[in-house]
């Protein structure tokens, strides 16, 4: 067992950000020393902003997103479209998308997909939510932003049957050769995709 080099405190800050995505525990340490050198202009104000952070963060009831207020603020803009709701797994895929600024919709986030291997059932996600803001007359199309997975895929399924009783347009994200992409690094899947969903020149 690796033997500490500092005092609890700091091993502690260390650990804590070794649980972060992408941080295993020589990223978490020179992060840790990062914060720790810069103490005044960083880890200060990152203490601050993350007290501050926990204190008020909520989540928004009508559509999922998390934000310092509820309903969120996409769900307050008046200039999004009413008529599209994007649903999306989780809240990293509406902030992706939103980076994007292809769409000026809507969002509904189900906070996970379906998983019998997981044991996430249809009761465990914002299902029931989303079928009862798509019966708003208001909302004409739904598109289904979900990851192209086997998972994905059966909640995408799942979801459009759960829908299937009202007069909308459901559509899905276009799966296949990404903008830039070469056909030889691409997988066999990903490729298939891309031949199925072609469309005309």
């Amino acid at each position: 067992m690796p033997q500490a080099v500092a005092g609890p405190e700091i091993e502690r800050l260390i650990q804590l950000l070794a649980r972060m995505p992408g941080l295993g525990p020589r990223s978490a340490r020179r992060a840790a020393l990062q914060l720790i050198k810069k103490r005044d202009t960083l880890l200060g104000p990152l203490a601050d902003a993350m007290r501050v952070a926990a204190e008020r963060i909520v989540v928004c009831h009508a559509c999922g997103n998390v934000d310092t207020s509820d309903p969120c603020t996409i769900c307050r803009d008046a200039a999004r479209d009413p008529s599209t709701l994007v649903v999306v797994e989780d809240v990293s895929d509406l902030w992706a998308l939103e980076r994007s600024g292809a769409v000026q919709a809507r969002y509904h986030v189900l906070g996970g997909v379906l998983s019998a291997l997981d044991g996430v059932r249809p009761e465990h996600l914002n299902i029931a939510t989303l079928v009862e803001r798509a019966s708003d007359p208001a909302v004409k199309e739904i598109i289904l932003a979900l990851n192209a997975t086997v998972d994905g895929q059966t909640t995408a399924h799942y979801v459009t049957e759960s829908i299937r009783h009202l007069d909308l347009k459901v559509t899905r994200l276009a799966h296949g050769v990404p903008v830039g992409g070469e056909l030889d690094y691409l997988d066999e899947g990903t490729l298939m995709a891309a031949i199925r969903s072609r469309t005309a020149f």
